[in-house]
């Protein structure tokens, strides 16, 4: 075998990001485990991290560029890869302008450095207002209500986890997850620790998901009713003279008009609609205000539903009125090493966001932090006029699967003059691609988990260097970024991108630190991409070494010497000074967010429809792209339609059967799996599957491809405030087969 190494190694396959031993020889990765020594997750590790040895070794992952000639997707060179972009897209942009081509981002792009911190290059090259990823899929309206209340997109608050003796989890499921929007490897760990100091778990959500069955407390809700309940918790504490923020009651702004606004939404009003009685809705809101330390935590239950910015902005309204907000046990703020925009220029205070610069051609969505709504990609592909997409760029990016209207969008790529995809599968949506350029094993590159920090249970840093090197000429994902984003600006697909690396971070250098650009250049020399990037931040951020000024501190080199990381503490309040409002204040009543409460109101009024769908993740799987990987796909059939024993036998179905499910969006047949754990009137299906397309080349997902669920949905249906899909609790029927 050779001579054996170990190296650590941070997962980059979903948002707990453990700290991994791969264990190497002879070229090949002979083992992955948990990493004891790893500061943040401690040895902690589920199937998905031991996945990253099939990733590596797949032989359907792509290797060469592929370019279509004479219909036919076949192996090129790079440079002949690129010399077709060059060739086709400048006449598009001549001939359309710029909004004639779109970019569109998908969930694997945060968990690689390469990608979000370059793709922005190649946005920017493009200079088109049709911009798409993932996040109006599943996290926009958290992102929206944070940036109305705190100022930033970025700045949302997770539970202290370590210190809390009361957490209320609604529409989230970190057993499986180890949190999203929160990382917090090994949940299961640190719920059975709160429990045994004497604290309590209280779980919300249609299913007994795998969180509920270690909680102290579980109510069903139904789908698509989360504002409703949040508001009249919300409502309890002001009716019963419970608001207590605390030390934070001079930075609460709007803490009226907000008691005004939730007046019409008592518990005994939204209770029948919410499926939880009454008593219980003020029994909660009680033990929260009662709680020395507590926290409320929402997810994409919250998000991907008709009002999925209002239960997030009331997930927040209840952790600030009932002194929870930045408080220790409570939902607090990270500060993270690098990259988090509320950790610099002047604290306190700032320019806050803004929405709706621009809206989508068609359907007038408006624009939020510069994206538009994945749901409206087709439609603008489809209808003629000044502005129609004519070409499309995808960065690890699986609309086909992962939106609603899956089908809409498949015809809707066909139509398209030029598509580009930055990918390493032909899948679904990829298999449309006039060019594919793959990327690299996470394992040939470095990694710096570049959002995740932010929303971490800890305070830490951590890097891991690349495993194995790159084959000849293949170049990283950010070289590639900016070869295209060179063509884009039309210097070609020639240039220099080194130099062009080189021209990017000196403007961006001489903007933050002026006069003293030069000398800061001179530190990080001999550097560049994004460990270039990286050392910049570390070294320019809350715990950096200040290029000098303060010795000790972080930068590369340290991170480089701690494969294990460096932990850099608990949570710590940081109100007021991560605010960037205008204020300088908790915006706890933005008057977009009041004005959508009436909307939601009438809802009351509204019968619950007999029969919705909501969707479900698995720990072996992550959204679409992890089920070509034996030791992840190995074992029992995954994606099956749960149903309640009730609901199964009013449709003359039984456990193993097969089931037509049809929804606005079209329809499935899946096996049919009996479970008491669903509210009745509620079926569940995994999200990510459908891997039939004829022209994809994954071997082994097609080997069972599963039922799609966003085949079940209407792309027309958005969370109007941040348009975000809605993939929960969409109205279905039920039939055998």
């Amino acid at each position: 075998m050779g001579d054996t190494r170990t190296h650590h190694r941070i997962c980059p396959l979903c948002e707990a990001c453990c700290g991994l031993e791969v264990q190497v020889g002879d070229g090949r990765v002979l083992g992955i485990r948990g990493a004891e020594d790893d500061v943040f997750s401690k040895g902690y590790l589920c199937p998905k991290g031991v996945a990253l040895k099939d990733l590596h070794e797949d032989p359907d992952r792509l290797r060469t560029p592929l370019v279509r000639r004479d219909g036919v997707l076949r192996e090129a060179g790079w440079d002949e890869a690129f010399a077709e972009v060059e060739r086709r897209l400048p006449p598009l942009l001549a001939a359309h302008g710029r909004d004639a081509v779109a970019l569109a981002v998908g969930n694997p792009a945060a968990h690689k450095m390469d990608l979000l911190l370059y793709v922005r290059h190649l946005a920017k090259a493009l200079g088109t207002r049709n911009m798409f990823s993932a996040s109006t899929l599943d996290q926009m309206p958290k992102q929206l209500s944070a940036g109305l209340m705190f100022g930033h997109w970025l700045s949302i608050p997770v539970p202290d986890i370590e210190r809390t003796d009361w957490l209320l989890v609604i529409g989230a499921n970190p057993m499986v997850s180890n949190g999203s929007l929160w990382t917090v490897p090994d949940f299961r760990g640190k719920a059975k620790a709160l429990r045994a100091r004497g604290g309590r778990l209280v779980v919300i959500d249609p299913r007994r998901t795998e969180t509920a069955d270690v909680a102290d407390e579980h109510h069903f809700i139904r789908p698509g009713s989360d504002a409703l309940l949040l508001a009249a918790m919300a409502h309890t504490l002001f009716d019963e003279g419970r608001v207590r923020p605390g030390r934070l009651a001079p930075l609460l702004e709007g803490v009226e008009p907000l008691r005004e606004a939730l007046e019409p939404f008592a518990p005994e009003r939204v209770a029948a609609r919410c499926g939880i009685d009454a008593p219980d809705i003020r029994r909660l809101a009680r033990a929260l205000a009662a709680a020395p330390r507590a926290a409320v935590y929402g997810r994409l239950g919250t998000c991907t539903q008709r009002f999925g910015t209002l239960a997030s902005w009331l997930v927040d309204v209840l952790n600030a009125l009932s002194g929870h907000l930045d408080e220790p046990g409570g939902a607090m703020f990270l500060k993270a090493a690098a990259f988090a925009e509320n950790t610099l220029g002047a604290p306190g205070r700032g320019r806050g966001i803004v929405v709706g610069r621009h809206a989508s051609r068609v359907s007038g969505a408006p624009e939020v932090w510069t994206e538009l709504p994945m749901t409206v990609l087709a439609e603008e592909i489809e209808t003629p006029g000044h502005g129609q997409i004519k070409a499309l760029f995808t960065v690890a990016s699986n609309p086909v699967l992962s939106a609603p209207g899956g089908p809409r969008i498949a015809a809707a790529l066909e139509r398209l003059d030029f598509m580009v995809s930055l990918d390493v599968y032909v899948n679904e949506t990829t298999r449309h691609a006039d060019v594919i350029l793959p990327g690299l094993s996470p394992l040939e590159q470095g990694h710096y988990d570049v959002a995740f920090p932010q929303f971490s249970y800890r305070n830490h840093a951590r890097y891991s260097a690349p495993v194995f090197t790159p084959a000849p000429g293949h170049p990283p994902e950010w070289q590639q970024l900016l070869r295209l984003a060179a063509i884009a600006r039309g210097r070609g697909a020639t240039a220099d991108v080194l130099a062009l690396d080189d021209e990017l971070v000196e403007a961006e250098v001489r903007k933050l630190a002026g006069e003293h650009a030069p000398f800061v250049l001179r530190q990080v020399a001999g550097l560049n991409g994004p460990e270039r990037l990286l050392e910049l931040a570390l070294r320019s951020g809350p715990y950096g070494d200040r290029f000098g000024m303060n010795p000790g501190g972080l930068n590369l080199a340290r991170l480089r010497a701690a494969p294990g990381g460096i932990d850099l503490g608990e949570l710590a309040p940081r109100l007021p000074e991560l605010l960037r409002t205008p204020s300088g204040k908790v915006e706890l009543a933005p008057p977009m967010l009041l004005a959508e409460l009436p909307r939601a109101l009438a809802e009351l009024d509204a019968p619950a429809p007999p029969l919705v769908v909501i969707g479900r993740r698995d720990v072996r799987s992550n959204n679409s792209w992890m089920h070509n990987l034996p030791v992840l796909a190995k074992g029992r059939e995954r994606c099956t339609a749960l149903v309640h024993p009730a609901d199964a036998a009013r449709a003359g179905l039984a456990d193993g059967a097969t089931a037509r499910i049809e929804g606005a969006g079209g329809s499935v047949s899946v096996t049919v799996e009996l479970s008491d754990t669903l509210m009745p009137g509620v079926v569940c299906l995994p999200h990510g599957w459908g891997h039939d397309a004829p022209g994809a080349r994954l071997t082994l997902a097609a080997q069972r491809p599963g039922a799609n669920l966003n085949a079940l949905l209407s792309d027309r249906e958005r969370d109007a405030l941040s348009g975000n899909a809605v993939l929960s609790g969409g109205v279905v029927t039920l039939a055998a087969a």
